[in-house]
Formats: structure tokens, C-alpha cells, sequence
């Protein structure tokens, strides 16, 4: 009679080792997968550079235009601000990373229209690795436009008192925020497939959202029902992660509080796109 399987034998040690190693193959299939569409998505980039070129120029008018137009905004009781250029920069970094990832649902729209996307419905890849390649690429996207911003704005006279760290911060707390817009974006894409949804709903949210925050005037200028409003948009929190980040003294209270809120909001905007494609092929 064998006693290999039973008890405490080796037949059952190997079948309890069985499941792990199969899963950690399977995560390292789906490592190696989300990298290979990620360069697919990279190289569609590199190879349209005036497109990178054309998402900066909006953001370099923001700058500049707003930073010469409202400078003297800093000289109001309660502004708290040294310089106003100091104060925009933040704000011109989180309003590129929103603007830019809300428009990540017409690539998706056009990856169904010519059929790339049904085709790679059909392959093994994995359906998380589809729409994480979109998040990295899309954040990889938000990072270097934040880079920039912040070098002009230092060319253009911006103190940042909380030196590299701060910087590194504002950064993430933008990639978190662009990942959430860009990846509700991709589930709308799949939802509605019509390119005029798509701009309706950006166009309606972008103003408002960044209105209704302290992208370009103090809170404490602010209407107290803006404030409110205010404490309630993941735009708002960015900011104050980011810009608490950057200042000589941060409250790391903030930083964490608002930095761990737009964590949370970016994974559940992620599992959402993935429902929404698992959706999207039941219907195809």
C-alpha cells in the first residue's frame, strides 16, 4: 500500500506546491504580456512625436499666459503664496495629467473600429494586461509631460522648496490622478464606441473639475462652497498631496492622506476598465 499521498508524505507536500508554482507562472505570464503591450503602445508614440510635441503646447500657454496674466493675485490678503508662478506650477502639472488622460478612451475607440482589439480578444494574451499596458503607458505619457512643465516653470523663476523628493511626489500624486481619468476613459470608450460621447463628457468634466479645485486661486479666496465641492474632487487632492509635498515644511499628513485616496480611486478606475472589457467581449 503506497503512503506517499496521504498523511504528512511528500505526495502531499507536492500537491499543495502544485497551485503556487502555477501561479506564480501565470503572474510572470502576465508580467511578460502587460510589458510586450506596453512597448506595442510606447512604440505608437515614438513613432507620432509631433503628437507629444502638441499635448505640451497647451500646458506651456497654461504656464506662461496665466503666470503673467494673474501674477499680481499673490499680493491679496490670504494668498499665502510668494510668487504665483510658484503657486501655478502644481496646478498647470495636475491639469495636463487630467486633460491628456481623458482623451485615452479615443485610442480605445480607435483600436475597436479597425479591429486591433478584437483580434487580441482572441489571442491568450490576458485581459489585464491589456488595459494595464494603457495605465502604464498612460502614465509613463503623464510623468514626462510633468517633467517638463516643472523645468519650464523653473526656467520661467518657480522655487520648489521641497527639492527633489517634492518634485518626485507632485509627479506621482499626477500619474495617480491621469491613471484615473485615463482608465475611466478607456471603459467609457468601450461603452459607448462613439467618438462625440467621448468629447461631450470630456468637455463637460475638464473646466469644472479644475475650477472647482485650487488649481489657479488659494482656498482661502475661494467661496465656501467651492471649498466644499473642493474637499470632495480627486483633482483638489493632487494638488494638496503635491503641493504640500513641494512646500519647506510638509504636512506628510496630507501628503498621505490625499496621495493614499488617489491610490485607491486609480485601482478601482483600473478593475473597472477591466470589467468593462470583459464586457466588451461578451458583446462582440
Amino acid at each position: 500500500m503506497s503512503t506517499t499521498t496521504s498523511g504528512r508524505g511528500p505526495g502531499r507536500t507536492h500537491d499543495r506546491a502544485e497551485p503556487r508554482v502555477q501561479d506564480r507562472r501565470q503572474r510572470g505570464q502576465v508580467l511578460s504580456q502587460t510589458w510586450y503591450m506596453t512597448q506595442r503602445q510606447l512604440m505608437a508614440i515614438l513613432r507620432q512625436p509631433v503628437f507629444v510635441v502638441i499635448t505640451l503646447i497647451q500646458p506651456c500657454i497654461w504656464l506662461f499666459l496665466f503666470g503673467a496674466l494673474f501674477r499680481k493675485v499673490v499680493e491679496l490678503p490670504g494668498f499665502g503664496a510668494g510668487s504665483y508662478l510658484d503657486y501655478l506650477v502644481p496646478g498647470v502639472v495636475v491639469m495636463s495629467a487630467v486633460s491628456s488622460s481623458m482623451w485615452a478612451g479615443m485610442g480605445t475607440l480607435e483600436e475597436i473600429e479597425r479591429g486591433t482589439l478584437n483580434r487580441f480578444l482572441i489571442t491568450p494574451v490576458s485581459r489585464s494586461a491589456l488595459m494595464n499596458a494603457n495605465v502604464i503607458q498612460q502614465g509613463f505619457s503623464t510623468a514626462v509631460q510633468s517633467l517638463v512643465i516643472v523645468l519650464l516653470g523653473k526656467l520661467g523663476g518657480a522655487h520648489y522648496p521641497g527639492g527633489v523628493g517634492g518634485l518626485v511626489l507632485l509627479v506621482v500624486a499626477s500619474v495617480l490622478l491621469g491613471t484615473v481619468f485615463g482608465a475611466c476613459s478607456n471603459a467609457l470608450g468601450m461603452l459607448v464606441r462613439q467618438r462625440e460621447s467621448i468629447i461631450g463628457v470630456n468637455s463637460f468634466l475638464l473646466l469644472p473639475l479644475t475650477f472647482l479645485s485650487s488649481a489657479f486661486m488659494a482656498p482661502t479666496l475661494m467661496p465656501a462652497w467651492m471649498r466644499h465641492v473642493a474637499a470632495f474632487n480627486p483633482v483638489n487632492w493632487a494638488l494638496v498631496a503635491g503641493r504640500s509635498a513641494m512646500s519647506a515644511d510638509p504636512d506628510w499628513g496630507l501628503v498621505l492622506g490625499r496621495g493614499g485616496a488617489l491610490l485607491a480611486l486609480a485601482l478601482g478606475a483600473v478593475w473597472l476598465s477591466t470589467r468593462t472589457l470583459r464586457t466588451y467581449q461578451k458583446a462582440v
